[in-house]
């Protein structure tokens, strides 16, 4: 510190200091002393020659500053404003810390700076090129990494081979060739362990496998690690299915030297899975048919509830008031029906349809259906505050819809209770509607709320997913709530749920009101169809007479002359031997090995061009197809009589012209 202290009152007074450069100069390392104000003390020529800097800077007194300047100045900092580089290297200065930490100058040039403070200020530094020291600590690190990896792969290689592993196991060097395989994967190919050596995997794995293998191979030599699966036939005929794991061999480099490869035979999982998925989705099956007979027994108790009330009547002979109890058991039918159409539809992937629907007629018409079905000790308000709101949505859905949350609050209250169906219209704004995820603007707001026993945490959380229900097996599908979601969501609405055990349910469906003028009512009964036929003989084919009398009666309202037959052989008789007869209507489902299409081929052979209309009850896609290849109309079951009115004129006006027409487009 002397020596520091001695500089300072100049070289002219001190010509020792002189000879302490001197030495300084001669050692390997580079020096700089500075001072509490940052200034330049004493240096040697190393820390000029070491960092390259200009020699104007060798001069007692020279600001810290100044040097950081110079070297910013040459990017030995890196991208970025000087002044802010040199300022935040001097606050770093003034702290007069000790430091010690490596740079790396744009030249490859690594250099140790240590730097230690002054009991009275400043601080002295060294500066070593250590440059040397680590290019040879890298190489070491390399070699022993190197040498590490290699041992590594030799024990691995060890264990590869062997042969008591329940894997196949081999080595894929490029090309691809066969480095190594154990004995269970040389048998798998009908090689040996040393026959497999060396030989490429195109000509082991045979022209139908490698176009297979190949692309999952490419890709572990380019250094992905690959898991797929294939089939092959074993040498015993047996087809097995192997999955395979290919993991890339590679350098610290990034080059890639080869890829390891493990096989397992999951045959049996394969097996087990299959089996696994099949009694899941019979188990799924089994859920689903019990929640459809939950919901038709929905239905079943409206009509059921409603007879009874009828039979009171009757037995009182108080008939009056007999149309309000059939209107009701009519409709629920006709849902029952719709149920079924939707069911069917859903099988087939179509998706329902959407219609502009009057929501008080909706909410109404709900509360009558539920009005003579609920248990007496449940009592069912109706608040609808909005008899104006429309919605786009499938009302018929809907409708099922909110019988269904009727009825789920109905299981909820054994013992009696309160279930409120209420309507209103409301305006949300921004914020509400972004809590709700729906846009801005008016929406009609339908809540279903009863007074029962509630959820807890668990079931609200799972209320929503598919298949999931706190019912007894084969009382309910699970799917309730999904589908009333589903419903709202296609009409793009929200649904919310608000319960707690012991404080009852609400269920608040949010849907956006249809703007303008014209609203029309939900539901419009079906008005009797007027007669459109002056006695045109009709051929009526169904091996169920019930129903072969039902579409007679229904023919007959509309003025038809009607046969019946229930025998595809009398059938085709009546054919021959009446010319009078103007069309045929035929169930496409026939007793034996006959089928309403065929039927109609023969009578088209006997009679060509003669119109024909097939009922059906269900219709998949193939049914479909071999329907209009056979030129007919199809009328699908259950129809009410304005629909065979319809599909009568379609025959009778058109007749095979326009089947054929629609047919060949």
């Amino acid at each position: 510190m002397t020596t520091a202290t001695t500089m300072q009152q100049g070289p002219e007074d001190h010509p020792q200091l002189d000879v302490l450069q001197a030495a300084l100069d001669h050692i390997n390392q580079g020096f700089s002393v500075f001072d509490a104000d940052l200034r330049l003390l004493a240096w040697n020529r190393g820390l000029f020659e070491m960092l390259d800097l200009p020699l104007w800077l060798a001069e007692r007194g020279t600001p810290l500053e100044c040097f950081f300047r110079v070297i910013a100045g040459r990017g030995e900092y890196g991208p970025g404003d000087i002044e802010e580089q040199v300022q935040r290297r001097l606050e770093r200065a003034r702290l007069f810390e000790a430091h010690s930490f490596e740079r790396v100058r744009p030249n490859g040039q690594v250099i140790l700076v240590t730097g230690a403070p002054l009991p009275q200020g400043g601080f002295v530094t060294t500066y070593t090129d250590v440059t040397r020291d680590r290019r040879q600590q890298e190489r070491l690190e390399q070699t022993v990494m190197e040498r590490t990896r290699a041992l590594r792969q030799s024990e691995d290689w060890l264990r590869l081979v062997t042969d008591n592993v329940p894997a196949l196991v081999a080595y894929l060097a490029p090309g691809p060739v066969f480095g190594f395989a154990n004995r269970a994967y040389a048998k798998w190919f009908g090689q040996t362990v040393s026959s497999i050596i060396g030989r490429s995997v195109e000509e082991v794995a045979g022209p139908e496998l490698f176009p297979v293998l190949a692309p999952h191979i490419a890709r572990a030599f380019e250094g992905v690690a690959v898991s797929y699966e294939y089939s092959r036939a074993s040498a015993t005929g047996r087809i097995a299915h192997m999955r395979s794991t290919l993991i890339p061999d590679r350098t610290r480099d990034g080059r890639t030297l080869g890829c390891f490869v493990l096989s397992l035979d999951v045959t049996q999982q394969k097996h087990s899975e299959a089996a696994l998925a099949q009694a899941q989705r019979m188990e799924a099956v089994g859920q689903l048919s019990g929640g459809l007979a939950h919901d038709f027994n929905n239905l079943l108790t409206i009509i059921i509830g409603n007879t009874l009330a009828l039979k009171r009547l009757a037995d009182e002979q108080v008939l009056p008031d007999l149309a309000g109890h059939l209107d009701p058991l009519l409709h629920a039918a006709r849902r029952g029906a719709d149920l079924t159409r939707r069911l069917l539809a859903f099988a087939r992937g179509d998706v329902s349809d959407q219609t502009r629907v009057r929501l008080a007629s909706l909410v109404s018409n709900v509360g009558r259906l539920l009005s003579g079905s609920l248990p007496k000790n449940v009592r069912l308000d109706l608040e609808i505050s909005d008899r104006n709101a429309d919605a786009m949505i499938d009302a018929s859905g809907f409708e099922n819809a909110l019988i269904n949350l009727a009825f789920n609050a109905r299981d909820a209250m054994p013992d009696g209770g309160t279930i409120t169906l209420a309507l209103a219209e409301r305006k949300l704004a921004a914020a509400e509607a972004k809590a709700l995820d729906l846009p801005e603007g008016a929406y009609g707001v339908i809540a279903v709320s009863d007074t029962g026993s509630g959820m807890n945490a668990e079931t609200l959380r799972r209320a929503f997913d598919p298949f999931f229900t706190t019912k007894a097996f084969g009382t309910g599908s699970g799917l309730g709530l999904p589908t009333v979601y589903g419903v709202v969501k296609r009409a793009g609405g929200h649904v919310e749920i608000d319960s707690a055990p012991g404080e009852g349910t609400k269920i608040t469906l949010y849907l956006p009101v249809v703007g303008g003028e014209g609203r029309e009512a939900v539901i419009r009964e079906e008005a009797a169809p007027a007669a459109i036929s002056d006695g045109a003989l009709i051929l009526v084919v169904d091996d169920e007479p019930d129903v072969a009398e039902v579409v007679r009666d229904q023919l007959v309202e509309l003025g038809f002359a009607v046969l019946v037959s229930t025998d595809t052989e009398d059938a085709l008789a009546l054919v021959r031997s009446v010319p009078d007869i103007a069309a045929v209507v035929s169930d496409v489902v026939m007793p034996g090995q006959s089928s309403g299409t065929a039927l109609a081929r023969k009578m088209r052979e006997i009679r060509p061009g003669l119109p024909i209309a097939l009922m059906s009850g269900y219709r998949s896609d193939r049914a479909a197809s071999e329907t209009l290849d056979a030129g007919c109309s199809v009328l699908e079951k259950p129809f009410t009589s304005r629909m065979l009115a319809k599909a009568m004129n379609e025959i009778l006006d058109d007749g095979p012209t326009r089947l054929e027409s629609a047919r060949e487009t």
